[in-house]
């Protein structure tokens, strides 16, 4: 299977996407500053194995997932995807506001590829 190709920039539906999701994990006056974060973040390339490492979540593969079966399939078309989206809270704790499914599709086919995205520094974030 082919490398994965990726999007220069996250779409905007990947921020709503990141905005449903921090929801869940930020008080309301804090949403809106840390999807702000995520669109002036740096970009910057990391290793699909350590994106998970680091988030402390499990690789999903396509038979548990149908989203990351779907985004093997985009990477096998030559289909652009979405670069990640993630938060640190400055203290060993890293989210994946948005990719989580990307991350795994890009470890699946190879755990050392590198994965694009923006990361943003959020102090707010609820202890796990």
């Amino acid at each position: 299977m082919a490398d994965p190709k990726w999007l220069s920039e996250p779409e905007e539906k990947d921020y709503a996407a990141a905005h449903s999701y921090l929801s869940l994990l930020l008080a309301p006056d804090l949403l809106g500053e840390a999807v702000a974060s995520l669109r002036d973040a740096p970009e910057g390339q990391w290793r699909a194995k350590d994106i998970l490492r680091a988030a402390a979540l499990p690789l999903l593969k396509g038979k548990q997932s149908s989203e990351v079966a779907e985004k093997l399939k985009h990477i096998a078309k030559g289909t652009p995807i979405s670069p990640i989206l993630l938060i640190h809270d400055g203290h060993g704790r890293l989210e994946i506001a948005d990719g989580y499914h990307r991350a795994c599709a890009a470890c699946i086919l190879d755990e050392d590829a590198n994965v694009p995205g923006r990361l943003a520094l959020l102090s707010g974030l609820a202890p796990r």
